[in-house]
């Protein structure tokens, strides 16, 4: 049974923008793989409401998407081991 899901995502800035870039599609990749991608909205490079890793600025993406239900905990997974990756959460709609 697919569920719908609603992926944030803040990425690291101080990198050069490929690497953002490549990470977006690495993320969307996944996400493909395992289930469809609605919508992908890129908000881009804005300021954090706090320092996270003493960085002040992130590069925001909100994606939706349905998969089943247990590809979330994986997507979270991997997400945690990226470097570059600042903040993620999925909420279920």
């Amino acid at each position: 049974m697919k569920v719908k899901y609603e992926l944030a995502m803040i990425f690291s800035v101080t990198g050069a923008d490929e690497t953002v870039a490549e990470m977006v599609e690495k993320f969307k990749a996944l996400i493909e793989a395992n289930g469809t991608i609605e919508n992908v909205d890129e908000w881009g490079k804005r300021r954090l409401a706090y320092p996270i890793n003493d960085e002040t600025e992130g590069y925001y993406v909100i994606t939706t998407f349905e998969s089943d239900a247990a590809f979330p905990a994986e997507l979270e997974r991997v997400a945690k081991i990226t470097d570059g990756v600042l903040r993620t959460m999925i909420i279920k709609k």
